[in-house]
């Protein structure tokens, strides 16, 4: 009779079996199987190591580029803003002070005199406070002199107002802002929390240069970047010009410098740098504004259908009887640069 102790027995011979198989099967595959896999690891490494130099050689030769573009800057802005006057306004708190500052010095090294730094906060353009702020532009007290465009949209009308108390005219004779009114819209415009002023004092100037960074997000990207852009036209078609500064991310879709770029006309009277973190945006920034008192809005930097500088304007002589630099040398393309039109937004 087969007994309990057959099946144990025939159990376990068919496991060691079972077994016996797998050790079997496995050390002969596994010599091929590590081996593969030791050469993947090796190629990978391989592969990290060599993107590693790539990197570092590439951040080196930017580092080297950055640090010859901040040597050279101040020799190829000189006397390009000689007698002029820029105020710079941030246009939020996405926008680094240290971006401000250099900018700033910048134009002091240009030879021209910043005025005063704004900076506006998110109730500038968030449609909650329209209401508010549109009740204070409109009321009674503004100051004498101020024409506000007929419409109902906030953004167009604190825009015209904060371009004529800020900007100089660029008609000759034409009487400047008082001082009195401009420090007046200021502090009604602190109080609002809609803006805040960087600088001891502010003073009316010449140009203007908005300073932003970032793009909303595309559901409101439109009624976050409109007061923007109306700022920005008002304040070009109410002094010698206007440029719009900011960062590869302002140039996207929706972004106040890829808003602007998108329309040709809008383009054409407001200049846009979009690298203004790196020296080489800067210089652009400063010469952009010489080239708006010439008239030519131009769109400067690394995105698509830029020029990276702007025109280096005639410098002094590098030595004594040596040779001067070419007015306007330096590539400048159709697509980027256009002879400046003035316009202001449809009244609504």
């Amino acid at each position: 009779m087969i007994d309990f102790r057959y099946h144990l027995v025939s159990l376990i011979a068919v496991f060691l079996a079972v077994a016996l198989g797998i050790v079997i099967g496995t050390t002969a595959l596994n010599a091929p199987i590590l081996d593969d896999l030791e050469g993947e690891v090796a190629a990978l490494t391989e592969d990290k190591r060599e993107l590693e130099t790539q990197t570092q050689e590439l951040q080196a030769q930017l580092d080297s580029g950055d640090a010859f573009e901040a040597a050279v800057a101040p020799t190829l802005v000189a006397g390009s803003l000689t007698g002029r006057s820029v105020v710079l306004v941030a246009t939020g708190d996405d926008v680094p002070a240290d971006m401000v500052e250099e900018v700033s010095t910048l134009v002091g090294q240009a030879g021209g005199t910043v005025t005063g730094t704004l900076r506006l906060q998110p109730e500038y353009t968030d449609p909650a406070t329209a209401a508010e702020v549109q009740s204070y532009v409109t009321g009674p007290g503004l100051p004498t002199g101020v024409t506000l465009p007929e419409t109902d949209d906030t953004g167009q009308l604190v825009g015209s107002l904060l371009a004529q108390v800020l900007m100089r005219p660029a008609t000759p004779g034409a009487p400047a802002p008082d001082t009195a009114a401009l420090s007046s819209v200021l502090a009604g415009l602190r109080a609002l929390g809609v803006l805040e002023q960087d600088s001891p004092a502010v003073a009316p100037a010449d140009f203007a240069v908005l300073l932003t960074a970032g793009a909303p997000a595309e559901e409101d990207g439109e009624q976050r970047t409109d007061p923007l852009l109306d700022l920005a036209l008002a304040l070009d078609a109410a002094g010698s010009g206007a440029v719009v500064a900011g960062d590869a991310a302002s140039a996207r879709d929706t972004g106040l410098v890829g808003v602007i770029r998108s329309d040709p006309e809008n383009s054409a009277a407001v200049s846009t740098v979009d690298n203004v973190g790196s020296p080489s945006g800067r210089i652009s920034t400063v010469l952009a504004l010489g080239r708006e008192s010439e008239g030519t809005s131009g769109a400067y930097g690394v995105g698509e259908d830029t020029q990276p500088v702007p025109p280096v304007p005639a410098a002094a002589p590098l030595a004594a009887g040596g040779p001067t630099a070419t007015r306007g040398a330096g590539p400048c393309s159709p697509s980027s640069a256009a002879p400046k039109a003035r316009r202001a937004r449809p009244v609504t």
